[in-house]
């Protein structure tokens, strides 16, 4: 009967023949997403690493849940080298402070050997699975089923790596830089129904059964098995494995700590009792029964719901003028208003969408961790310090169509790009709740503007070029679709408390189709003078090659310390050209290339290495789109040459540096 209300209360406003309904359902419960499905438990799958069945989570946990991210957590074991704070929370790309917190230990604690540690990620959807990235270097005779299994403990399988990375497991070099998607998982539709809110990737190790890390955690054991996808008469799990716990509140270090309760009773999934000749438990079937049913209702409605809003958007949405102008290079975009009608409607379905993923902040929130705004507070532009929960964050004001950004940021993961928290709307303007990079702009680093800046020394900015490959690398690669920056250059790269960079600003991104060879064109010419490829500036080219050219000003100015407004000079640029043509060549290559390099750095760099660095800076500054490298191709390069680079007097502490600019 709920079926049939549905269907029938949407083909009667879409005006379809009752006759169809049949046919739509059938295309709906095909096309859309098992939004109520559990999540498969991995078993062996994962230790098998020529093996890629779809039948498993061996590729990760599916995207089936009610948001596409979420906050969710993983455990880890201590073991050496990994058993401090810093160190676990620097191989799985967490902060230090939150991981100490969640655990109630201090910054500087060191585990116990095989001591559950309490890890708290970020999961987002990448794809069609769920996952928390991790960078990381391969060291020698490492292999994908090595770093997964050993190193990571079963936080990711081999074939996860080895998809992820596109590196076949047979040439897998030391020194890579990898990236590895960690298990997670966001709660379903109907879990979170149940009053569920997270989920955590235990890592099960010897002799533990699903009855007794339910106990651990206080949670019932049927929802675990149900999370998993495994039932009573089939609840066998394996050591270096994740099982899914489904959590109503964050996980406790008091829990983590606890000691294993006493094995269940007899016949209770421990081992779990050999099937009956006559089936399943009479509670299994119900179980399946009701869920089957519930499924199916629910995913109809909903499906059908989406059918029917995605054709009332497309017959009433009229075509949107371009906001852009090519004149001033700026970006000149619609208010966002809310009027009666139409509007109101569209933006009320744009703010449900959003709530569905992202933490909605009431405004009295942002006023009371800004001291309404105040100009104490003030960072640049329109963009305040706040505090929030005693946490610092940016919190960017915005007048204009910010959904774009804000899909996209939604639906990334990486350590570089700046991590979007939640967002709050008033009187017309969105407010954009960013992760706080403490150090600013990488602008204020770099530039010979002041007698007293502060120097980064060869490693820092050499990592910090790393950095910024990584995120676009990701950006171009790994989202779904690939999207293009747009915008890159030295204001939108901010670096955090650890000089490390985050890319920021993605208002101008777009998708890029997915391959390097194929171009869109534009007719608005929005960007930053100075960064913007030839072929963008003279025929509206955009690929992923823009981002490349941009990538190759950015590493000029990181390596000379000159903004790019000195190379918009002829003469400069010129000048510039020519003595990188001589260093390119074979004789006094290295006086040339002081005369390049910034003169704070003069005596305190590997000459080789730099040398190299031009010339991919002229790689990437080609006319020709076709000659220029993939992202990947950099990334890979700039992670050899890290590798590489010998240890001198260069390498100075940050600690040794002073307060970075406000």
């Amino acid at each position: 009967m709920v079926m049939e209300h549905v269907f029938l209360s949407i083909t009667i406003k879409m005006n379809v023949p009752k006759f169809l309904i049949p046919a739509i359902l059938v295309l709906l419960i095909s096309c859309l997403p098992a939004i109520l499905a559990q999540q498969p438990y991995v078993r062996k799958a994962g230790t098998e690493c020529g093996v890629r069945d779809n039948s498993t989570t061996v590729l990760g946990y599916s995207c089936n849940g009610l948001r596409r991210r979420c906050q969710a957590y993983v455990t880890f074991r201590a073991n050496p080298p990994y058993a401090s704070v810093a160190d676990i929370a620097t191989l799985l790309s967490v902060n230090s402070t939150e991981l100490s917190q969640l655990n109630g230990v201090r910054a500087n604690h060191v585990f116990q050997t095989n001591q559950i540690v309490l890890v708290p990620v970020t999961c987002s959807c990448s794809g069609d699975h769920y996952q928390a990235n991790v960078s990381y270097v391969v060291r020698p005779e490492e292999t994908f089923w090595i770093i997964a299994n050993n190193t990571f403990q079963g936080l990711s399988t081999c074939q996860a790596i080895e998809v992820q990375n596109n590196i076949p497991a047979v040439d897998l070099p030391a020194g890579a830089r990898i990236t590895v998607p960690l298990r997670c998982a966001c709660p379903t539709r109907n879990q979170t129904a149940a009053g569920v809110n997270y989920l955590l990737s235990y890592l099960l190790t010897w002799n533990q059964f699903v009855y007794s890390v339910s106990v651990q955690f206080g949670v019932d054991t049927d929802s675990t098995l149900a999370a998993n996808k495994l039932s009573e008469t089939d609840s066998t799990v394996y050591p270096f494995t994740t099982l899914l716990i489904p959590l109503q509140n964050p996980p406790t270090a008091t829990q983590s700590a606890a000691s294993p309760p006493p094995p269940p009773p007899s016949g209770s999934l421990s081992p779990p009792p050999a099937p009956s000749p006559g089936g399943s438990s009479s509670k299994t079937w119900v179980y399946a029964v009701v869920g089957a049913v519930g499924g199916i209702l629910l995913t109809s409605a909903a499906g059908g719901l989406i059918f029917c809003l995605f054709f009332r958007r497309r017959r009433r949405t009229p075509p949107k003028p371009d906001p852009t102008s090519s004149e001033s290079f700026e970006s000149v975009e619609k208010p966002l208003t809310v009027a009666a009608g139409e509007d109101s409607v569209d933006f009320m379905e744009s703010l449900s969408s959003i709530a569905q993923s992202l933490k909605i902040y009431p405004y009295k929130e942002l006023r009371s961790a800004t001291q309404d705004f105040n100009p104490s507070c003030w960072i640049k532009g329109s963009v305040y310090r706040g505090t929030i929960n005693g946490d610092h964050a940016a919190i960017k004001k915005v007048n204009g169509d910010v959904s774009k950004e804000i899909a996209l940021l939604n639906k990334i993961n990486h350590f570089n790009l700046i991590r979007l928290s939640g967002v709050s709307f008033n009187d017309g303007d969105w407010y954009l709740v960013y992760e706080y990079a403490s150090n600013g702009p990488l602008s204020d680093w770099i530039h010979q503007n002041s007698e007293d800046r502060i120097i980064l020394n060869w490693d820092q900015r050499l990592q910090i070029a790393l950095d910024i490959a990584a995120g676009l690398n990701y950006l171009h690669r790994y989202t779904s679709p690939p999207h293009v920056h747009k915008d890159l250059n030295s204001t939108n790269v901010l670096l955090d408390h650890n000089l490390r960079a985050k890319i920021v600003n993605f208002r101008l991104a777009r998708s890029a189709d997915g391959q390097d060879s194929q171009f869109a064109l534009t007719r608005h010419i929005v960007g930053t003078k100075g960064y913007m490829a030839p072929e963008y500036l003279a025929n509206g080219v955009v690929s992923t090659k823009l981002d490349v050219y941009s990538f190759g000003i950015l590493l000029m100015e990181i390596l000379t310390g000159k903004d790019v407004s000195y190379f918009s000079d002829e003469a400069n640029a010129t000048q510039f050209s020519d003595i990188l043509s001589q260093v390119m060549q074979e004789s006094n290559w290295q006086e040339n290339l002081k005369n390049l390099m910034d003169s704070s750095l003069e005596g305190k760099y590997p000459p080789d290495i730099a040398r190299i660095m031009f010339k991919l800076i002229d790689s990437c500054r080609k006319k020709d789109p076709s000659d220029r490298p993939t992202m990947d191709d950099i990334f890979q390069a700039l992670s050899r040459l890290q590798t590489s680079t010998p240890t001198g007097d260069w390498t100075v502490s940050i600690n040794e540096q002073r307060t970075a600019p406000r």
